[in-house]
């Protein structure tokens, strides 16, 4: 099923950006982002790398991107007011839907692009592939350096196999090999306070600052038109309506979310909408038929970003069965758009769901448990309005305008310092 039909009710083309007239008299600066994932990949960098850049624009930023390139070819674009550089790309080794460059091809190409776009400042958003490229060129030629990362490493379900030891080994290297690609940045920003905690204490030279990029409250906020609208809209029934928004793969967990669906369809007539893509999509499909659940499992794919809203008004109760990963952009919109969130517990997303006040938490792989306050919150509308309501509360401390001031804060200070020149290597 596809959406591009509906990014003409967003009121505005896909991508585009109003100016921000509080954006002030702050001098605007040329910005460098790098990525190794960027839209139309479907995932946490992508989307937040996408709004940055975006929120950078509308504050009058010259702001350059550089990425793989979707389809592999290289070339450049304008699109909402951002230069993306695609560069010449493979398919991944391990996961063919994620393009990636050959290491060996990118110093150069790198160290080229910096020296003729003279960015006053580089932001990389991982240490992968073309974070740790763009790194080493910036750190040459003098460009200062900002690094974000949502990585998080972690055992796996693949501990049955390989071993405790060795997968806890591999945490170990992967750590090791984070802390001393971002040592070498001159600014660590954390999506979020407890993700800068546990990055700090990782071997980390730097400082890092918690700045997570929070949440537009002007497109995420509960709405008026009733939900049967909304549904309507996005060709969905008129059902209660559990909703997850994010990445369709193993680290997801959604396996668990459909065995969850089937108990609560015992006591309500329910259904669970899934929007996003991913290499597990095709299983999920396929387990949900083989479970009779078929009819209430809707897989929406990609959501044009101008009507994602649509999707979270459409829901009752917002379900994150994921435990990895350093932030919860998704979870973050689910409650500034007023639902309560029912989530397995994890260190980096307690701080945003409390537990019998704007949602629930459950230990991940109790089923059981997930299935019990799905079922609560599905059944009681009074208790979700009430959790939504306060849900709506927490989000709006959590303003994206806030940390992109701060963002800008430090990119201003770096520049500053550095004197924006870009240097030509010995």
């Amino acid at each position: 099923m596809t959406f591009r039909f509906l990014a003409s009710l967003a009121g505005s083309p896909r991508g585009g950006h109003p100016i921000d007239a509080t954006a002030g008299d702050r001098r605007p600066l040329r910005l460098l982002i790098g990525t190794d994932t960027y839209p139309p990949d479907v995932n946490g960098t992508a989307c937040a790398t996408y709004r940055l850049a975006g929120a950078l624009v509308t504050r009058g930023h010259d702001v350059h991107v550089v990425c793989p390139s979707e389809q592999g070819p290289p070339r450049v674009e304008r699109a909402g007011g951002v230069t993306v550089h695609r560069l010449r790309s493979v398919a991944g080794p391990v996961r063919p839907d994620r393009r990636i460059i050959v290491p060996v091809l990118l110093a150069g190409t790198l160290a080229r692009m910096v020296r003729r776009i003279a960015p006053d400042v580089v932001h990389v958003q991982d240490h992968f592939v073309v974070g740790r490229a763009l790194i080493e060129a910036a750190r040459r030629l003098c460009v200062p350096v900002v690094a974000t990362t949502r990585f998080l490493p972690r055992a796996g379900r693949q501990g049955r196999v390989a071993g405790i030891a060795v997968c806890e080994l591999g945490k170990a290297l992967a750590w090791h090999d984070l802390a001393r690609v971002f040592g070498r940045a001159d600014h660590v920003a954390a999506p979020s306070r407890a993700a800068a905690e546990l990055l700090a204490g990782r071997g980390l030279t730097r400082p890092v600052e918690p700045v997570p990029y929070g949440v537009d409250l002007s497109r995420f906020r509960p709405r008026e038109e009733p939900k049967t609208w909304a549904r309507a809209t996005l060709g969905l029934p008129d059902r209660e309506t559990a909703l997850f928004v994010g990445r369709l793969d193993a680290e997801t967990r959604l396996d668990e979310l459909l065995q969850a669906l089937r108990e609560v369809c015992r006591s309500a007539d329910a259904q669970v909408v899934l929007v996003g893509d991913g290499p597990r999509r095709g299983r999920l499909e396929r387990l949900a038929g083989a479970m009779g659940m078929g009819g209430r499992a809707h897989f929406l794919g990609p959501v044009p970003e101008d009507v994602l809203h649509l999707a979270y008004a459409s829901a009752d109760v917002f379900a994150m069965p994921k435990v990895s990963g350093l932030d919860s952009a998704a979870t973050l919109e689910a409650m500034a758009s007023g639902l309560p969130v029912v989530a397995a517990e994890a260190g980096t997303r307690t701080h945003l769901v409390q537990h019998g006040t704007t949602g629930y938490l459950y230990r991940p792989g109790e089923v059981p448990a997930f299935a019990r306050f799905l079922t609560r919150v599905l059944t009681d509308g009074e208790l979700a309005a009430t959790m939504g309501t306060i849900a709506r509360t927490v989000a709006a401390t959590h303003d994206h305008l806030r940390s992109l001031s701060r963002i800008e804060e430090i990119y201003a200070g770096l520049a500053q310092t550095y004197g924006g020149r870009v240097q030509r290597l010995v």
